[in-house]
């Protein structure tokens, strides 16, 4: 059995890292519930561009765009798919890196395309590199702190590329946070646009304008509102990431400072046994020492 001075250390050091995990513990959970007020004030605005989208449509339901562009002739090795894979710039999040990679892995190499990977977050990118999965070099951005500006920089380059037929569809790869318990890794296809995926969001009569006028033509006016609806989209997909991750983060560090708890119980136990032990010794010998004395 340790001494008491060894137990007493350990005891000690446990207690440090303790600190440790309850002061990023109140970090992540600051941060959570700033990113969700972050994303509750701006969600109305996209919502309403998928409404306007949505009621171009449905004013104009045969127009076209870039955007709905399918290219069905190209299949196989000939179709370049593009994935958004968003990560954290840092672990200790229990598995909620792995499960975006994993996904990410598993898409990228099962569907028979070539495919361009643009990755969001250090754990991402460096395990891709890791694995000798080639990452677009020049596409570095930080999970850390999402704003609106940022989803529009990356919406502006996938959409580029989608507009110069550098590549043919756009998956977005994130961790949805359904609630503070449950969080789900998902895969959402971007680009092109499908026409039935774009519905109304608000029935409220504020947002029906039955007899609106879209100059110069509808296209025009749909083609330029198209951008923004996808940076909404994205935005909500980086902070919907990033409310994961700390959410995971602070599960991680509650069990973690649980665990210390319990293993300072049981030390303290053993601390108890191993200071009675050399109390009891002590008596021992004392009381020895007196008999052999008289």
């Amino acid at each position: 059995m340790a001494n008491a001075r060894e137990i007493q250390g350990r005891m000690k050091s446990i207690k440090d890292t303790m600190k440790i995990t309850n002061a990023m513990y109140m970090v992540s959970s600051s941060k959570l519930q700033k990113a969700r007020k972050d994303l509750k004030k701006t969600k109305p605005y996209f919502q309403m561009i998928q409404d306007c989208l949505a009621k171009m449509l449905e004013v104009s339901p045969e127009v076209g765009s870039a955007y709905f562009d399918e290219r069905e002739k190209k299949q196989g090795d000939d179709r370049i798919i593009a994935y958004l894979v968003i990560t954290a710039d840092k672990g200790l999040a229990g598995s909620y890196n792995h499960n975006v990679i994993k996904l990410a892995y598993d898409s990228a190499r099962g569907d028979g395309s070539n495919n361009m990977l643009f990755v969001i977050g250090q754990v991402g990118r460096h395990y891709f590199e890791k694995k000798d999965i080639p990452v677009d070099i020049d596409f570095k951005y930080t999970a850390q702190s999402p704003t609106v500006n940022r989803a529009r920089h990356i919406g502006d380059k996938l959409l580029s590329l989608f507009l110069e037929k550098k590549i043919d569809e756009v998956h977005v790869i994130y961790t949805k946070m359904v609630n503070s318990m449950t969080v789900e890794t998902v895969e959402k296809k971007l680009l092109p646009l499908r026409k039935e995926k774009i519905t109304v969001k608000h029935s409220d009569s504020q947002y029906e304008y039955n007899d609106a006028e879209f100059l110069p033509d509808v296209k025009t006016a749909f083609d330029n509102i198209v951008p923004n609806y996808l940076a909404g989209f994205i935005y909500g997909a980086l902070v919907e990431s990033y409310c994961s991750e700390h959410n995971a983060r602070m599960m991680a560090m509650q069990n973690a400072s649980d665990s210390a708890l319990s293993m300072i119980k049981d030390l303290s136990v053993q601390f108890n046994r191993a200071r009675q032990a050399a109390i009891t010794q002590e008596i021992s010998e004392v009381c020895g020492g007196a008999r052999h004395t008289d």
